[in-house]
Order: C-alpha cells, then sequence, then structure tokens
C-alpha cells in the first residue's frame, strides 16, 4: 500500500509536468502564429507558468462551483460531520472542508491541493439512499484519494485541459496561423505545419491524459478506503447501490467527470446520444471490476 501511495506521488508530479510541458507547446505555437518569433518561446512559458499557479489556487472552487456545491451546515448534516471526522481521526488526517450538492443522483468526490486544503462534496441522493455503513465506505474512498495524494492533479486537470482545449480551439480559428509560409520559406512551413496538428491533437492528449488520472486510481481509493473501515462489506453494498441506480447527476461536466466516486455522465441509451462515448471512453474502471477486487479482501 504505500509503496503505490508513493507511485502515486511520483505519477502525480510527472502528470503535472506532461501538463505543463503541453500547455507551454499550445501557447508557443499561439504565440509564434502571432509573429513573436524568437519571443514565442519565453512567452509561453510564463503564460504556462501563470495558469498553472492559477489553476494551482483555484481548481478545488472550481470543481465545487461546477458541481453545484454549498458548504454542509454542522447542525443539519450532524450525521455526515460526525462520520467524516472519526474517519479522519482512524486515518491520521485533517478534517476536509465538507459541501453537499443537492442531487438526487448518488455520488461524491474529494478535491484540493493537499490533505490540509481539502473538500469532500456528496450529494442529497447520496446521503439519502446510503445507509450508515455504506455511506462511511464512501467517504473513506473519498478521504483515501486524499491521504494517497490523488487530488492534486486531478483538480488541477479541471482547468488545465479545459484551458489547453479552449486555446487549442481558438488558435485554429487564428487566421494567420502559418501565413509566413509561403513569404518565408519551407522551414517555417514545416513548423506551421506541426503547431497545426499540434493544436489538433492538444484537447485530445490532455483529455487522455485526464483519463489516466483516474482509472487506476478508483480502485487503489476503494482498498484504501476499505482498510480505513475495516469494513469491505460497506463500500461494497455502497458500490453495488452506484451500480443499480441510474439516476444521472444533474450538474455533471466532463472536465470533473474523473473526480467522482462513479462517473455521473451517461451511458445508457435512454439517457442521452452521447451515452455510448461515455461508455467508452469512461475516465473510472467499471463497478463490476471494484467490488470484485473489494471481495477479495
Amino acid at each position: 500500500m504505500f509503496d503505490q501511495v508513493g507511485q502515486n506521488k511520483r505519477r502525480t508530479a510527472l502528470l503535472i509536468f506532461v501538463f505543463v510541458i503541453l500547455t507551454v507547446a499550445v501557447f508557443a505555437v499561439v504565440f509564434y502564429a502571432m509573429k513573436f518569433g524568437s519571443a514565442a518561446i519565453g512567452l509561453a512559458v510564463v503564460a504556462a507558468g501563470t495558469l498553472s499557479f492559477i489553476s494551482y489556487w483555484t481548481s478545488d472552487r472550481v470543481a465545487l462551483a461546477m458541481s453545484r456545491a454549498r458548504p454542509a451546515a454542522p447542525e443539519q448534516y450532524a450525521r455526515l460531520h460526525n462520520l467524516v471526522e472519526g474517519l479522519c481521526i482512524a486515518g491520521g488526517l485533517p478534517k476536509p472542508r465538507i459541501y453537499v450538492i443537492d442531487d438526487d443522483a448518488p455520488n461524491a468526490f474529494a478535491t484540493g491541493r493537499n490533505p490540509k486544503n481539502a473538500a469532500i462534496a456528496v450529494t442529497s441522493g447520496l446521503l439519502a439512499k446510503m445507509n450508515r455503513a455504506e455511506l462511511e465506505g464512501v467517504l473513506a474512498h473519498e478521504l483515501a484519494h486524499i491521504k494517497n495524494y490523488d487530488i492534486l492533479v486531478s483538480t488541477l486537470a479541471v482547468t488545465m485541459v479545459g484551458m489547453i482545449s479552449i486555446v487549442s480551439d481558438l488558435s485554429l480559428r487564428f487566421p494567420r496561423l502559418g501565413g509566413s509560409r509561403n513569404r518565408e520559406g519551407g522551414g517555417l512551413g514545416v513548423l506551421a505545419i506541426v503547431g497545426f496538428v499540434l493544436l489538433l491533437a492538444a484537447p485530445l492528449l490532455a483529455t487522455l491524459m485526464q483519463y489516466a488520472v483516474s482509472r487506476n486510481r478508483e480502485t487503489l481509493a476503494d482498498v484504501s478506503g476499505a482498510e480505513l473501515t475495516r469494513y469491505p462489506p460497506g463500500l461494497i453494498s455502497a458500490l453495488e447501490k452506484l451500480r443499480d441506480d441510474q439516476t444521472v447527476v444533474h450538474s455533471h461536466s466532463r472536465a470533473t467527470a474523473h473526480m467522482w466516486i462513479e462517473s455521473p455522465l451517461p451511458r445508457e441509451k435512454s439517457e442521452g446520444r452521447l451515452s455510448r462515448l461515455n461508455k467508452m471512453f469512461d475516465t473510472h474502471p467499471p463497478l463490476d471490476e471494484r467490488i470484485a477486487a473489494l471481495r477479495q479482501l
């Protein structure tokens, strides 16, 4: 377990590094197209660094706002606060901020920069449909994400993937991209073509990296959460309820889908045209596989 947590930290650092490099490359192409010449790389580094800094400090608030989460009042949600406090004591973690999302679909996610600056959000549907042991299992899963240092890269992905996609899309509409090719020789033409290909591929690469953030970490968080509660049947029962419940989170978004305990995107035919595509590129391993892994404990 400790080896896997260590690997998570190293992979997190690597993914953040790749995110930044990809962002630098996209901005470099943009500034090159805007005729900044040799200064394009320096400007790209500054722009990517600024974006990364802003994302580091604001991504958790963006994720919570996109999900329409509101602070959970301790008086109104006493059971929720008590369960989180007990699990934090058992796991040696500081208590995260707790939020509630008014939504009938049972789901939850964790976000933040580190264990000292973390938050957990649960839907009202989760509180209504889970018994105490099941709710404790879900909360332990989310606290495991915090303890395993999953939350930083998953939270940064919310803003960085979206920003890369936006910048790439706007740049492809830029009329001078590659415009100097005919006047200044074939070398610049090749660079323009490479830049054009990069702008086309960048959103896909960023999205694939977003998928890489989540899939392997969900199973680890399941096992870590069961270790935290010392009661795997609680989380197993919760995952079975999530599997059987077909309610879709109303405030779902592709940008935050990888953060939830179960993908909030529609995957059944009756849930929308994109359901088959969502299922094909799911950010989570199948719930049946996760349940089977827990039963082996």
